[in-house]
């Protein structure tokens, strides 16, 4: 039997980052320690706010090309809002690592916790959807080449590309199939845009539903990107798999962390042909770094979501086991006290909430 040696290109990341890290790396060892069909190797890297701080690099060449040569990326949250660039704009090595490595699909599930409960809505214990964010164009393709002229007028630019557009719809229509056939029921993709302003998003829509043809099995839609966010509010419980431009995943996402109860819940992964990188969808949360108290539990799912993409990439069904049963082990942490963090309503602090999840391993 094939054994699978996973390198692991490793950002601990700024602020509360190294916390949720390290214990994020322990409870990986101790959910794969028995493992027969695969190991996991590390490979801590530097980038992010401190370093360039340092040395005037966010994201050096050595760790980007180490990242480029790993089998997963695990990046934990990364900026600090008084360390920016000449031109006032934050230190963002996370989005430099979705371009380099043409990491198009930004995936965040969405789906609620026993005893969690945000929405008051009965139907809301069932709540599971996934959230497809373009990561790579829309208005983040030329993020550092915005103009501001004579102080009286800014102007950035949008780009949407037949060539990611096809990649991206894709993936999420072959997520479509995965979920339908693991959750047992009809697959449906909904494309979220602004096809009724603007151009660049009714061409968009017109590649979406170029690519449904040949994903008949999945139920196709099309919804204005305002009309979405109200519907996530009002009936969540209603989507799938949604796929949407950068900008607006990039809103919309925090939206679906606040339905799932706070962003220490949220993990999330960008994907490309080649490579694929982990994070939680919150920030660095400096103003409590230090104190032991951030909440783990994204940087532990996003780990979770890690160990089902090597399994699934490598053919290698115990990694996936295993990171159903780290994702499963938060779910189940999260439904008692010693689980819960300061953002949901609880007391545990980072420590605590890393060691009750390990005693559901």
């Amino acid at each position: 039997m094939k054994k699978h040696n996973f390198d692991i290109a490793v950002f601990d990341g700024d602020g509360i980052g190294p916390e949720i890290m390290q214990c994020t790396l322990q409870l990986l060892d101790h959910v794969c320690r028995d493992c027969n069909t695969f190991s996991l190797s590390y490979n801590s890297l530097p980038a992010g706010a401190a370093h360039y701080e340092k040395t005037g690099e966010s994201l050096p060449q050595v760790s980007l090309d180490a990242a480029r040569a790993s089998n997963a990326i695990l990046l934990s949250a990364m900026g600090l809002p008084h360390i920016r660039k000449p031109d006032g704009t934050e230190i963002v090595p996370q989005i430099d690592l979705r371009m380099e490595l043409d990491l198009f699909a930004g995936v965040r599930p969405v789906f609620t916790f026993p005893g969690l409960q945000v929405l008051s809505d009965e139907r809301a214990a069932q709540l599971d959807f996934v959230l497809i964010r373009e990561s790579i164009e829309g208005l983040f393709a030329h993020k550092d080449e915005g103009v501001v002229s004579n102080n009286e007028e800014a102007t950035e630019t949008l780009r949407i590309t037949r060539k990611v557009s096809e990649q991206l719809f894709d993936f999420s229509f072959r997520l479509a199939q995965s979920r339908a056939k693991r959750l047992n029921r009809p697959g449906k993709l909904m494309c979220i845009d602004k096809a009724n302003v603007f151009r660049s998003f009714w061409f968009f829509r017109e590649i979406f539903y170029e690519r449904a043809a040949a994903f008949p099995d999945i139920e196709t839609s099309a919804m204005y990107v305002d009309a979405a966010a109200m519907k996530m509010v009002q009936s969540p419980w209603d989507f799938d798999v949604m796929v949407t431009e950068n900008m607006f995943g990039d809103i919309l996402s925090d939206l679906g962390a606040g339905i799932m109860g706070s962003l220490g819940l949220a993990p999330s992964a960008d994907i490309g042909a080649d490579n694929a990188v982990f994070q939680p969808c919150h920030g660095s949360a400096p103003d409590i770094a230090g104190q032991g108290i951030a909440n783990p539990a994204a940087m532990i799912l996003s780990a979770a979501m890690m160990l089902e993409y090597l399994g699934d990439n490598n053919g290698c069904d115990e990694a996936v086991k295993c990171g159903e049963r780290l994702r499963d082990a938060v779910t189940r942490a999260i439904a008692v006290e010693s689980g819960r963090g300061r953002d949901i309503g609880g007391s545990a602090n980072t420590g605590l909430i890393a060691r009750t999840v390990q005693d559901y391993l």
